[in-house]
């Protein structure tokens, strides 16, 4: 089932228009969450993001958007849904119908999904760089809204090259991050990510494990450009993202990459996640 402005209903049962500017614009912005044991997990990271993005898109964010209310809203969806220990929901936030670029309200409609959460970390994972299109740097590519082309052809481009996940790039053919996380790159003691004004979504995991490097006196972070040759020279690269948490990559081209800090990192931020309110 499916929560629609706090209606559960099945699927057959939702009904949105063809004005609905999520389709036609995509004038939408979305959070994909994991739920662990009925807990919404970084919960509070999650809805500041949302707020924050919602602010910038100048989407009136209704007085009933508490975040409480939010979360027991996508826990109500998820108690519906067959019984696992994990899930993954997203919930979608758009403006209400109308208007054609210029909308006729800036008042929004929300979307929650929820499904069994099936992911689990792969001991191979392969990876090439995406140079089709490209991420464009800026504030507005860190905000993850629904225009997601780009990311629907990088993942056409990995399934029929045999990939696991493909690097995006900006104009300046800087690395941004994969098309459904943020990267990382360990060179002995540095490990680093490209800086948000790349135009890499402002990931919560990416938020997180930098949170952990910050204490780590073995290491240290920066966030920084990035060029793709620079990969090949990397002792370890990771992804992260709000589902898979931390996915250490073994290939690049012909580079096979050790995953020792990646696996370790990983099992941290797994304590972490399941340790936060």
């Amino acid at each position: 089932m499916l929560n629609y402005n706090g209606e559960l209903l099945f699927e057959e049962n939702i009904r949105l228009s063809t004005q609905n500017r999520g389709f036609k614009y995509g004038d939408a912005i979305f959070e994909t969450l994991k739920i662990v044991n009925n807990k919404v997990v970084f919960w509070e990271d999650h809805y500041f993001r949302l707020m924050a993005s919602m602010r910038m898109l100048r989407m009136k964010i209704p007085m009933s958007f508490t975040l409480e209310f939010l979360e027991k809203e996508i826990l109500k969806t998820v108690a519906v849904q067959d019984e696992a220990a994990s899930y993954r929901a997203r919930l979608t936030v758009f403006r209400k119908d109308g208007g054609l670029y210029l909308p006729k309200t800036n008042e929004v409609d929300y979307l929650i999904e929820a499904s069994i959460n099936h992911y689990k970390r792969r001991s191979t994972y392969k990876i090439d760089v995406f140079k089709d299109f490209y991420n464009y740097s800026g504030l507005l590519s860190t905000i993850k809204t629904t225009n997601r082309m780009l990311n629907t052809l990088a993942s056409i481009y990995s399934d029929e090259n045999e990939l696991d996940n493909c690097i995006l790039v900006n104009e300046r053919k800087g690395v941004v991050e994969v098309m459904n996380a943020n990267i990382f790159l360990i060179k002995g003691t540095k490990i680093l990510t490209p800086a948000l004004t790349e135009g890499c979504i402002k990931g919560i995991a990416r938020k997180k494990v930098i949170e952990l490097l910050t204490k780590n006196d073995e290491f240290t972070i920066e966030e920084t450009s990035i060029s793709p040759f620079e990969i090949q020279k990397a002792d370890e690269v990771f992804i992260t993202n709000s589902i898979i948490e931390i996915q250490p990559v073994t290939h690049y081209k012909k580079k096979v990459f050790i995953t020792e800090i990646g696996e370790k990192l990983a099992k941290n931020l797994a304590v972490l996640a399941f340790t936060s309110s």
